[in-house]
């Protein structure tokens, strides 16, 4: 597995070993902040493996965002935080062309959204309108102010939080915009002794203002192309089919093609944490309960899209 350094004109080398380490140095990074959880913040950056993006959906105050600048700041990443309320605009986003009268011209004022780590917080506060300034970025890596295009950087990861407490004052995020999420996760509550040791761990100096960097942008961008390089063998990829399929059939709306192709980046950069240059099914069958119920519209009340996903773990044979 090969990834050409284009910039310094010269061949760079990246292998499994290599992505694993640089995963598994931000894992334990983050680990200082962010306590007692560890699967969510591996499915965090199995996403960002896999050049997707995370809902976060949990009540106020559970660490969300120290999460997320915990990430950017392992890689040395920019972090960008945009506080979604009712009257912000699409343009508070993305970024606005103001008039500068020394030179007479034009100039583009960059929005929050050119980060490497961008937390858009409490997102369905904001109207539709200003949600959907976000989806250019989040699938196509680029920004359309005014017919002009620019390019987001990279690495480029969207980490968005949605209040569940207060649903009288948001708005639901359409299905095209959480279609655009790979993975919706919860932290929860902590139990008594994670909440112990983080008081004590926050007395006084936060954490975060401490974390240095255990890797570079570059070789976190490396680690995802070579993800990215990871085989994925044709009983996998029809073993994911199969399950998508399941969900198609037994809901309303079921996991669409671009939730198959989420399933499988996530569970490429599942295998690079274990050390792989392969896909096995466990994999799949790990990432699909993250991946797959948020894209589910069910018809019933009383059956959610986890639910859906556990009949067809449970149903859809491995072959």
């Amino acid at each position: 597995m090969t990834d050409t350094d284009t910039t310094r004109g010269t061949q760079v080398e990246t292998t499994v070993g290599d992505a694993n380490r640089v995963a598994t140095e931000v894992i334990e990074n983050v680990e200082e902040v962010i306590v007692g959880h560890r699967e969510e913040i591996e499915h965090i950056v199995t996403a960002m493996l896999g050049r997707g993006h995370v809902l976060l959906e949990d009540v106020p105050g559970v660490g969300k965002t120290m999460l997320a600048r915990a990430v950017a700041a392992s890689f040395d990443g920019k972090f960008s935080r945009i506080q979604f309320t009712p009257d912000l605009l699409p343009t508070d986003v993305t970024g606005v062309n103001v008039y500068n009268q020394e030179t007479e011209r034009f100039e583009f004022q960059r929005g929050p959204i050119f980060g490497n780590v961008v937390l858009g917080d409490e997102i369905n506060r904001a109207p539709p309108k200003t949600q959907s300034a976000l989806l250019e970025a989040m699938e196509e890596g680029q920004v359309t102010v005014d017919g002009e295009t620019r390019e987001v950087p990279t690495p480029f990861t969207v980490i968005a939080t949605q209040n569940t407490v207060d649903g009288n004052r948001t708005y639901d995020l359409p299905m095209a915009e959480l279609d655009r999420f790979t993975k919706k996760l919860r932290l929860g509550y902590p139990d008594a002794a994670e909440e112990t040791e983080l008081l004590d761990r926050v007395v006084g100096r936060h954490p975060i203002d401490d974390l240095s960097p255990v890797t570079t942008q570059e070789e976190f961008r490396r680690a995802r192309e070579t993800a990215a390089d990871v085989t994925v063998e044709e009983p996998v990829r029809e073993y994911a089919t199969r399950l998508a399929r399941f969900t198609r059939e037994n809901a309303q709306y079921g996991v669409s093609p671009r939730g198959s192709i989420a399933l499988l980046r996530a569970s490429q950069g599942r295998a690079v944490l274990d050390r792989r240059d392969y896909v096995v099914p466990e994999d799949v069958r790990t990432e699909a309960r993250v991946v797959m119920p948020h894209r589910i519209r069910t018809d019933s009340a009383e059956e959610t899209g986890a639910d859906v996903v556990g009949r067809a773990l449970e149903t859809v044979p491995v072959e």
